[in-house]
This record gives C-alpha cells, structure tokens and sequence, in this order.
C-alpha cells in the first residue's frame, strides 16, 4: 500500500509539469518517425563506454574509487576484459588509472578495432603506447577458436597475480562467448552447439549462461577465484533484465555453485537432454564429485577480494531516452526495463496499450485493462507498472496531453523455425506493425533496436514501423506472414520502401539490451 501511494503521490507531481506544453515543441522535428530515431539514438549515447566507465571509476592521486570504496594504487593495476563495449571501456578506464596500469588483455569482437576506426569513433580506441593486449574473436557472437586463445591467455595472466596486486576486471554484453573455457573434456565446437541449439529452441539468456556456466572453467566464479589472492575489481555493462551479477557474461567474477537439478531441468524444458555429446554428459553428471567440472569452494574472505560494481543498463538508457524526449516535446512513459518472453506476446502488449492510450472514450477500456494486466506478466512486466503506466495514459487521454513516448528495454526471444534473416529486433517491429494495423488504424510509430547495433547476424539494429506499413507491403507486393513464418525479417524490410524503415547506427561500441521506443499521437476527441 505504501508504495501505491508514493506512485500515487510522484504522478500528481509530475503530470501538471506537462499538460498544455507537449504540442509546442513537438512540431521541431518532421515526423514521428525521426523522433523514434532521435530518442534511440540518445539511448544508446547515454550507455557509451567511456561516459559509464568515467561515472563508475574515478581516481584521486594515488587512490582509485569504485562504489563507495577505495584502492591503493602502487604500480600494481592490471586488467582484463571481455565484451562488446570492453575496447572503449578499456581506453577510458587506461586514461584514468595512467601509469599504474602494469598490463592488460581484453577478448573484444572479431573485426572491432577497425570498424571504429573507420566510424571515426578513435575515443574507443587504445593509444599507440598502451599496455592493453587486444585480442578479437567471437565471430557472429559466437564462441571460436581466437576467443578460446583469448581466454586462455587471460586465465594465464590473473593466475600470476598476489595479494599485493589489484585486477580490474571489464564486463559488457557479449562477454559469455568472448570468454569460452570448457570443462575438459568438452570441445568448443560441442559446447558451442549446446548453446545454439538452446538459443535456437527459444532458450532465455538466463537459461543460456546458466548452462554455459557449468560447461565452463572461468565463469561462475572461476575468473576470480584464478586470481585469488588478488584484489578483483568488476565494471559491468549489464546485458540482462534485472542486472544478476552471477548471470552478466556468466558472472566470471561472482561464486555460484553449480546446481545439476536446475541444470538438467532446462536441458529437458527444450528437448536436449538425451542427444547431448557424451562429453557434455559426462562433465554434468560428475558435478557434485571432485573434479575439474566443480571449483573448490571459495576461501572465507574470498568475498572481501572481490568488489562488483555495475555501471550501465538498460534502465540508465531508457532515463536518457525520456530526457531526449521531453528536449523534443513528448511525454515520457517508462513501462519497464524488462520485457522478456515471446515476441508474439510482446507485439500483442504493445498493440493493446497503443489501443488504450489512443482511444477516444471509455466504452472499451475495461475490456483492454483485463488483457493488458493479464498479457503484461507473461512478458515480464510487472502488474504495478502495467497500472501505473494505464493512468498515466489514461490521465494523458482525458486532459488532453499531447504525444506520448512510451518506452521499455529488455530481450524478448523468436522461436526460430525458418531459414531467413533478421533478430527479435525487426520481427517484434514488424509484429506490432500488425498490431497498429488491425481494426482501427493506431497512428503510432514503434521502434525497436539493439543497443549494440546489431540485430541478430544482420547489419541493422532493429527497425521502425507503423500502421501504414501492412498496406505499404501489398502495395509492393511483399507477403508479411510468408517472412514472419521464414523469420526473414531483415529480407523484409530491406525491400520494403528500398530499406528504409530499417534502423541502422552501425556497431554502436556498447550493449544493454534492447530499447522499445512507441509514440502516440493525442487520442482524438470522444464524439
């Protein structure tokens, strides 16, 4: 109760601040579209590496501060890394620690140094001179052979350290493959089909490192307890709803023991478990025995040892979107930074919510409150924030507010079944244009994008749409439901209109996720 009525409280607030103003300055930019593209784009400028790593890794003379606790710095800093951001983490956080930094190896994306060059992006770039080994690997996000040497090497470096030394550790989306160590005797190549296979069956990311884990030597823990004695210090990127420090890259850093039952429970949720490669079985079915698949347990102040600070997510995104908003005259609604589930239901959410927010009287809206409060838990969106996030619409419907930018973040997931190209990304977009099409026309814009630039093996991010856009394709002779069933969501839209309703920044340096982006017009006035 105390919390509603703090909502209750913060939204009679707030909302004055915006009635009567939203429609001045919301003509400044051409269309709903261009402003979807403005309010993403400061999204992801607000998760850049450099500006996290400066607000979470300050030094002061000889003492280096991290989340409320200091570090002496004597010459004895070294760092190691992994992740799609961690090359412009790495440069900053170089920048900062100067001359202390004694040696470093980061595992970064195949081809990454001389995209952003080539981007002009040199801030994401080591200095001629640095002390920072960079190594690449992990082609289409996949763990190979260059990442496996990568990790090999890192392992190498952190397990000559001493309780004099101190070890920073860099971690950002991406992280899991760009780390691969497995248990012997399971080869790359077959834990890398494991996982396929479980991201293919529409496995979540929490499912797909918590299996990773126990096929890995320095995940769950194992990097730290490598460097043990050592003083571990962790900046993390998050990549997952929720930001659980065991499950970002697989929580190289923080101890978690494997647990066979939960292991073998989600093998059996997608059908896995009998073919598995023997090897793979043998690792798991020797967990609880004294091997090489179990670390020993931690000493008692391995706690002490290490510190995990998270300095960028989703939810710090979706506030730099609602500020870019306000700048561009719309009022900003966060529903979530969770959403999750099947990308079906996410459409459906969106849809119904476009249809509440947008409808000009009262006889329907009972109605879409009992779908939208029993669809939202399936996506991960929590009843507290489905209610608070009706009246504000609601209240914005009523007093005549101008145009809404609903915003969420999170990873919904596609149960693949065709052959085609594309991510979550495109085909939530293209789903919801559906939505936005059916029955009344909603005069919405929606995107959808990968804070990382990519959207599955595609070079686009996501993609924009609206209610135009089912007619725009049989103008043009493209049959939605035929790529949808192929999951060819990238083929789609580069023929639509030659491409561009596609949403493409290019390799953005960073990862938190995705960022849902819905714009809506005033509803019209009730007749």
């Amino acid at each position: 109760m105390a919390g509603v009525l703090t909502l209750s409280r913060c939204v009679l607030l707030w909302r004055p601040l915006w009635k009567g103003r939203a429609l001045t300055s919301v003509r400044s930019m051409v269309s709903l579209e261009d402003r979807a593209r403005a309010v993403f784009a400061a999204a992801v400028e607000g998760v850049q590496p450099d500006s996290v790593v400066r607000r979470g890794l300050q030094r002061e003379g000889s003492e280096l501060l991290v989340g409320g606790r200091s570090f002496k710095l004597k010459n004895n800093l070294h760092m190691v890394g992994f992740g799609k951001a961690v090359l412009g983490m790495a440069a900053e956080a170089e920048r900062i620690v100067g001359d202390h930094l004694v040696q470093g190896v980061i595992s970064v994306p195949h081809g990454i140094q001389e995209t952003l060059q080539h981007h002009g992006k040199l801030n994401m770039l080591l200095g001629s001179s640095s002390r920072i080994k960079v190594m690449e690997g992990a082609k289409h996000n996949l763990p190979d052979s260059d990442a496996q040497r990568a990790a090999e090497t890192i392992k190498e470096l952190v397990s000559g350290l001493t309780e004099r030394d101190l070890l920073l550790v860099l971690i950002s989306g991406g992280g899991s493959a760009l780390l691969p160590a497995p248990v012997s005797p399971i080869t790359l190549q077959e834990k890398q089909d494991v996982t396929r296979r479980l991201a293919a069956a529409g496995a979540t990311i929490q499912e797909l490192n918590t299996v990773r884990r126990s096929l890995s030597l320095l995940k769950g823990g194992g990097l730290a307890q490598c460097a043990y004695p050592a003083q571990v210090v962790a900046l993390i990127l998050s990549d997952i709803i929720g930001d659980p420090l065991d499950l970002i890259a697989s929580g190289p850093t923080v101890w978690s023991k494997v647990q066979p039952a939960e292991v073998w429970a989600i093998l059996e949720r997608y059908d896995l478990a009998t073919s598995l490669p023997s090897s793979v079985k043998e690792v798991l079915n020797k967990i609880g025995v004294h091997s090489e698949a179990e670390p020993k347990e931690p000493p008692q102040d391995f706690g002490d040892c290490v510190l995990n600070s998270v300095i960028g997510s989703n939810t710090i995104a979706l506030e730099c979107a609602g500020r870019k908003a306000r700048e561009l005259g719309l009022r900003p609604v966060v529903l979530s930074p969770g959403v999750c589930g099947d990308v079906r239901s996410v459409a459906r959410l969106y849809g119904l919510l476009s249809r509440y927010a947008c409808s000009p009287g009262k006889d329907s809206l009972s109605e879409l409150d009992e779908q939208i409060l029993q669809l939202g838990p399936k996506v991960g969106v929590e009843t507290w924030d489905l209610c608070r996030t009706m009246k504000i619409l609601g209240d914005g419907r009523e007093e005549g507010w101008g145009a809404t930018c609903l915003l969420a973040g999170g990873e919904p997931t596609v149960h693949l079944k065709g052959k085609g190209s594309g991510g979550r990304n495109q085909e939530l977009a293209l789903r919801v244009a559906l939505e936005l099409s059916g029955g009344d026309k909603i005069p919405a814009v929606f995107l959808s994008g990968g804070t990382d630039g990519q959207d599955g093996p595609t070079e686009a991010a996501g993609a924009v749409t609206d209610a135009e856009l089912e007619a725009d394709a049989k103008n043009q002779g493209l049959d939605i439901d035929g790529f949808l069933r192929n999951n060819d969501s990238f083929t789609f839209f580069s023929h639509l209109s030659e491409g561009r309703r596609l949403l493409l920044p290019g390799l953005t340096g960073t990862n938190v996720m995705d960022v849902h982006i819905m714009l809506l017009p005033p509803p019209p006035p009730a007749e």
